[in-house]
């Protein structure tokens, strides 16, 4: 990929590594890290080894279903919420699927329940190929119906 995409200031995402499709995400210059809502996280040891345990979204939100996620590869950082506060996160990397191409996100759990947007997407992942247009809405969302 040469040219970047004209996104707007919200699109519909899929996240195919964890089986969640058509997302409503806010895009956000101003954060530097994605995020996602998500209902529990903890780490435990499963088959003896260290490993993040998580479920996302919440029991009010439309897509929520309940899976059980489990990354055996995961971080922990410190991050900046929006009151400038900052607070340690779980991070994960998956792909993130826009205009009909994934990219490798890494993408922090955030309790975003009080929230118009489950996922907000970053300046890590916007870098990656991506212009921003304030005055649209759902483009790649657009162009993935369009194909239908």
């Amino acid at each position: 990929m040469t040219d970047k995409y004209i996104i707007g200031r919200s699109d519909k995402i899929d996240l195919p590594d964890l089986h969640l499709f058509n997302l409503d995400a806010k895009i956000d210059t101003g954060a530097f890290t994605s995020a996602i809502h998500y209902h529990h996280a903890e780490e435990i040891v499963r088959d003896g080894k260290k490993v993040l345990h998580f479920t996302l979204l919440d029991p009010t939100h439309p897509d929520y279903n309940d899976k059980s996620f489990y990354f055996e590869h995961y971080d922990r950082r410190e991050i900046k919420n929006s009151f400038g506060e900052t607070e340690e996160r779980y991070i994960i990397t998956t792909h993130v699927t826009l205009f009909g191409h994934q990219f490798v996100a890494e993408l922090s759990l955030s309790d975003r329940g009080n929230l118009k947007f489950p996922i907000l997407l970053g300046r890590k992942l916007l870098s990656k190929g991506f212009i921003v247009d304030v005055s649209k809405r759902n483009l790649s969302y657009k162009q993935k119906s369009k194909k239908k």
